[in-house]
């Protein structure tokens, strides 16, 4: 899934179908539309299972990371990055995008550079 696609699956389940389902329930019960609770439970499973695709996407995409930014604070007078890639030079070259994880707690001072 790109990114495009789940931004826009992702504000379709938090915004679009709860506002709906509150919106025909609350109508159906003011004007009398029909099968409220049919309408707005069907919302609701078609709701719910765009949440658990939307959240099995985001878990394999934060599965993936092209490297590790290491940032050491522990010298007062200056802090100390380090940018470790596991993704070959190479294939970042084709990519539109990378992710990084930051470690902020590294100790870089007792290191060498690899």
């Amino acid at each position: 899934m790109n990114a495009k696609m789940y931004d826009l699956l992702k504000v379709i389940a938090q915004y679009i179908l709860p506002a709906l389902g509150t919106l025909y329930f609350a109508l159906s019960g003011i004007w009398g539309f029909p099968n409220g609770e049919q309408v707005v439970g069907s919302i609701t499973a078609i709701d719910v299972f765009l949440g658990v695709i939307i959240g099995v996407s985001s878990s394999q995409f934060n599965k993936t990371k092209d490297g590790t930014l290491m940032i050491d604070t522990s010298n007062l007078q200056k802090d100390t990055y380090r940018l470790q890639l596991d993704t070959p030079l190479d294939a970042l070259a084709g990519k539109s995008t990378i992710q990084l994880i930051v470690d902020n707690a590294a100790n870089l001072n007792n290191t060498t550079p690899q």
